[in-house]
């Protein structure tokens, strides 16, 4: 399973940025595996790494209906021999027929196991684990979207791919690994910022834990956005439909509009309104 590593990387010509004495890069991370793209493939990196050398032969993950994180476990696991197993959210799905989301997992030999919400938003207590593990372990158990120390550690090794002048780095923020890592690993003088796809302000609060469990203590290069998500998580307003099918006719790249489409725009509100200074070099990752 190799990537393609360095992610490309696409320098956008538009008048919003000429106006604003901008420079802005896609780094089109999306790009580095046909299954697991993007964030997905940095944050299962060094947690295969450990599955192997703990003796699992299982991995056991958490996701909704549509979670990419389900769909890159279960293509990482078929290409490396392992099983999979996906707890999903909701156990009124299982009398409906799979989305093309879960039905790629199946297709990659995924087990699914649909929980009720309440148990699911319990997922993390000793008493659901231990059950779950009893029925489909033993297992290697990875978090929802895949958001732990090992996954911060693969995603704090993006910024040195990056070979040019850049001041800030965007990234789209669930649960919050992919901005913990990439704040993490910035040179000195650069800074971070993510935009939320939920709505709160918990996202931020996940960002400082996992970079305090990973590291010791958060590091003060970053912030979250937390006024551009859209009504909250898979939700989309005209506004962001109308911005997504825009910026594929500028520049030919339509954004996903659950993460990367809600980030992109949030970039733009933003430049709009002046909140960077002339020069300033940005790149925003396409996680996939």
């Amino acid at each position: 399973m190799q990537p393609r590593l360095p992610s490309p990387l696409r320098e956008l010509s538009d008048p919003r940025l000429a106006a604003s004495g901008l420079r802005l890069w896609l780094m089109r991370d999306d790009l580095i595996h046909p299954e697991v793209p993007g964030n997905k493939w940095r944050k299962l990196k060094y947690n295969l790494e450990a599955a192997h050398e703990r003796g699992h032969g299982t991995l056991l993950t958490f996701g909704g209906a549509y979670s990419n994180h389900i769909r890159a476990t279960a293509a990482a696991g078929h290409a490396l021999g392992l099983a999979t197993v996906g707890v999903v959210r909701g156990d009124e799905l299982a009398d409906r027929p799979l989305n093309p989301s879960l039905a790629f997992a199946v297709e990659r030999g995924m087990r699914l196991v649909f929980v009720d919400r309440v148990t699911y938003r319990a997922k993390h207590t000793p008493e659901v684990l231990e059950r779950l593990l009893a029925a489909h372990g033993p297992a290697y158990v990875l978090p929802e979207g895949g958001s732990n120390e090992a996954a911060v550690r693969g995603c704090a090794e993006l910024p040195a791919e990056l070979d040019v002048a850049f001041d800030v780095v965007c990234v789209a923020v669930g649960t919050g690994g992919t901005l913990a890592g990439i704040a993490a690993g910035l040179p000195p003088g650069r800074r971070a910022i993510g935009f939320s796809a939920l709505r709160g302000d918990f996202p931020a609060r996940e960002v400082a834990e996992l970079q305090r469990r990973t590291y010791g203590a958060p590091t003060d290069n970053w912030r979250v956005e937390t006024g551009f998500h859209h009504g909250g998580y898979a939700r989309r307003t005209a506004e962001l439909d109308a911005f997504v099918a825009d910026f594929a006719a500028r520049h030919g790249f339509a954004p996903e509009p659950i993460y990367v489409g809600k980030m992109l725009f949030g970039l733009f509100e933003l430049i709009g309104r002046g909140a960077f200074a002339p020069g300033t070099g940005i790149v925003a990752v396409v996680t996939g």
